[in-house]
């Protein structure tokens, strides 16, 4: 990973002759794109389709056709990826001399990375499916019985621990989000295709998958459920005639999908950034002292990259693991029936 930095940057201060914009650098690796970066090659890149929905119509055409600020003509419309301005880096139409924002559902780098993170879990799942068809109860080998594992501690660790009795009724969607982000957490530390997609570290990635567990959580909470938010069990005062109470947790309905968001993207994009700021210090340093300074710093900066990547791959799985046991927690809040009397 630390190499497929030092190509991109070394590209970009080749080709400028001037000095390494870490800020300009950042962004555009985190960032999406409309073609996917070659390894070791990061000013090439595979084009993706473009599908946008402009003044007459849909359009779909390759991403190469407006590559480097070149414009496209499709039928009457007029397409460009602008290098400046607010539309930076998006696909606009150009109408009367003006950039017009089509309705864009492009395949987009981060698009097609979540399809393969999909076709990743499908086929690891059914992988442990097909096996105990065929093995019956037979523990499985190899990454069958890796994957096995993983999906054994999660259950019995985390979802059956919290849930009880309601573990199995929620356990295909807390164990698919688990392996889901694990898996895009993963991938994202790879250089070359298909990883280098920085998903978790976008944060309408994350923001989706808190959604996600709102909407679980709310949907089939119980009646106890929405009576503790509503008419909790305080002190009349606290509220009738102002209600206090049933304002905040009716705050902290919201609250906690936010720090779902916020805690899973600040954590991967934190990860992300500090390796490639650590390979920028290279670049850096080499326009500042010159060859023999930055020789110095390669070195430096090359082992940091290197360790920050493994304590990332530690990450991934934390991240995952914390974001998983959140959901459960919040799940099983929500399937409160209360304190039944029995005699």
């Amino acid at each position: 990973m630390a190499l497929g930095y030092s190509d991109q940057m070394h590209h970009s201060a080749t080709e400028t002759q001037t000095k390494v914009d870490p800020k300009e650098i950042i962004f555009e690796h985190l960032g999406d794109a409309y073609g996917w970066e070659l390894p070791f090659a990061h000013h090439r890149r595979i084009p993706l389709p473009v599908i946008v929905y402009g003044t007459d119509g849909f359009h779909v055409f390759s991403s190469s056709r407006v590559t480097d600020g070149e414009q496209f003509q499709d039928g009457n419309a007029t397409f460009v990826i602008p290098a400046e301005g607010d539309y930076k880096g998006k696909v606009v139409e150009i109408v009367d001399g003006q950039q017009v924002k089509p309705y864009d559902i492009s395949i987009t780098k981060n698009v097609l990375a979540l399809f393969i993170t999909i076709a990743i879990v499908v086929m690891c799942s059914m992988s442990l499916v097909k096996w105990y068809k065929k093995n019956g109860n037979k523990a499985p080998r190899g990454f069958t019985g890796a994957f096995e594992s993983l999906v054994v501690f999660i259950y019995d660790g985390v979802i059956k621990a919290t849930l009880k009795q309601d573990a199995r009724r929620f356990a295909p969607y807390l164990l698919t989000i688990f392996f889901f982000i694990f898996m895009m957490n993963l991938l994202g530390l790879i250089v070359i295709f298909p990883g280098g997609a920085n998903l978790t570290g976008n944060i309408a990635v994350t923001m989706t998958l808190a959604i996600m567990t709102f909407l679980v959580t709310n949907i089939f909470g119980t009646k106890h459920y929405w009576k503790d938010i509503f008419w909790p069990d305080v002190p009349m005062w606290l509220k009738c005639p102002l209600p206090i109470m049933p304002m905040i947790e009716l705050f902290g309905i919201f609250t906690k999908p936010a720090a779902l968001t916020i805690r899973l993207f600040a954590n991967m994009m934190g990860g992300h950034m500090i390796v490639i700021v650590l390979t920028l210090l290279i670049f850096i340093f080499a326009g500042v002292g010159g060859m023999v300074v930055g020789g110095a710093t390669v070195v430096v900066s090359v082992a940091f990259s290197i360790f920050m990547l493994l304590i990332d791959v530690l990450v991934s799985f934390i991240q995952a693991y914390v974001f998983t046991m959140l959901s459960t927690i919040f799940i099983s809040l929500a399937q409160e029936h209360g304190h039944e009397v029995t005699e």
